[in-house]
């Protein structure tokens, strides 16, 4: 099976994954065509360079605005930082010194309706910016429609994002892998003030996703980033069973305690990661009885924020009759001692024990449904390529019942129904 691997120990953004992809081999004549489909040439220069990070040679892109008649701070709604570079916040960084457009999702969806794009990248490119409006729409209690992406629905962005669904469609995996995926800390500034890194909008396109922090105090994944890897990958493992065959570097924009770029590998898979990662694994397992309920939930977060594959606390009763609580955790084997010590830092036990097991899992993709209470994201497990079951996000479900004034029952029989038409 051709794969294509994410390797995002160092994160990943918007113009830095565009980067990787033409160091990887695609073509960048066959890039700029594809994207001139949009209509977009005169309001941007794609620049295309050579670049080294810490010794590392790769490519940067960066995307230079020739349009600035337009007001970027116009709206209420969406994030007013980078989004796609994982550097400072802020405007001028990286694409340029002017102005950005503002649009709406309906005015993205109509802009790459009417292009002359092929239909897969179409899909693709809707999706991910479906995911962003979902996300920022969330986190600002708005609809999904309310929301002004500002930057992300800029010809920047739209840059990055057409163009990470070029580079998949034209590299023509049968899959997409990807590490856990780093997301840095500390604050940055937004048009909204200061916020937390990660950005509260990657946080909510990365639910379910095993991710690392605080490698670094700056953004290291933003939320194009994650918006492109939630829609492209496949399956997240931390412990690939691959063959490389090719590799590429998007070299970023800062000079950070850790090299500032993303890594990339084409090659085949010689066992499938089945979705969560089936193969060997560690279960590291101790009993605590002297932590507090909210203590024990604060590590439970820790840990999975940390890419494990599963972390769960059941409870028991120890020597003495004394009420406990066995906390279990799931790793790949490559993770075992990283998670030993995370164990010993943030919980009071005294002993781990660790244990090699072999995990199976299914295969899980992605899609989303348009019904007529709005886009709900379909999880589908998958045996053999086929379909086995899906179905839809819970928290998506809920949104939909909060906007709609609906109990949840009623969203699911709506979800069921549309699933049902032709």
């Amino acid at each position: 099976m051709k794969i294509l691997y994410y390797d995002c120990r160092s994160g990943i953004s918007g113009d830095m994954n565009l980067a990787a992809m033409l160091h990887l081999g695609v073509d960048p004549a066959r890039l700029r065509t594809e994207l001139a489909k949009l209509g977009l040439e005169a309001e941007y220069e794609l620049r295309i360079a050579a670049a080294a990070k810490n010794g590392i040679t790769g490519i940067r892109v960066d995307v230079d605005l020739l349009d600035a008649g337009h007001d970027h701070e116009a709206g209420h709604h969406g994030h007013a930082h980078e989004h796609d570079h994982g550097h400072e916040h802020g405007h001028g960084h990286g694409h340029g010194q002017q102005a950005h457009h503002h649009r709406r999702l309906s005015d993205i969806e109509a802009l790459l309706a009417g292009s002359a794009l092929d239909e897969r990248v179409r899909r693709t490119s809707r999706d991910i910016f479906r995911r962003l409006a979902r996300a920022e729409a969330t986190v600002h209690g708005v609809s999904v429609e309310d929301v002004h992406f500002h930057e992300v629905g800029a010809t920047d962005a739209l840059v990055d994002i057409v163009g990470a669904a070029v580079c998949r469609h034209v590299l023509d995996v049968d899959a997409v892998w990807a590490s856990p995926v780093e997301l840095g800390g500390g604050f940055a500034r937004c048009a909204h003030g200061l916020i937390p890194v990660p950005a509260p909008a990657t946080v909510e396109l990365l639910r379910g996703v095993p991710t690392t922090r605080g490698a670094v105090a700056a953004e290291t994944t933003t939320p194009t980033g994650a918006a492109i890897l939630t829609s492209l990958v496949d399956t997240f493992t931390a412990a690939p069973a691959m063959v490389m065959d090719r590799t590429g570097y998007g070299i970023g924009h800062r000079d950070l305690d850790i090299p500032n770029l993303l890594r990339v590998h084409l090659g085949t898979a010689t066992a499938s990661p089945g979705g969560a990662g089936s193969g060997p694994a560690r279960l590291l397992q101790c009993n605590i009885d002297d932590m507090t309920a909210e203590a024990l939930g604060a590590a439970l977060e820790l840990l999975m924020d940390a890419g494990a594959m599963d972390v769960h606390l059941t409870p028991i009763v120890m020597k003495k009759s004394r009420p406990a609580t066995c906390l279990s955790l799931l790793c790949a084997t490559a993770d075992e001692a990283r998670f030993t010590e995370l164990v010993f830092r943030h919980t009071t036990t005294l002993g781990i024990k660790r244990l090699p097991v072999d995990k199976v899992a299914l295969d899980t993709a992605f899609e989303t449904l348009d019904t007529p209470l709005g886009p709900v994201t379909m999880k589908n497990a998958l045996m053999g390529g086929a379909v086995l079951r899906s179905k839809p996000e819970f928290e998506d479900c809920r949104r939909l019942a909060k906007t709609h004034g609906l109990p949840l029952a009623a969203v699911y029989e709506a979800i069921a129904a549309s699933r049902k038409c032709p």
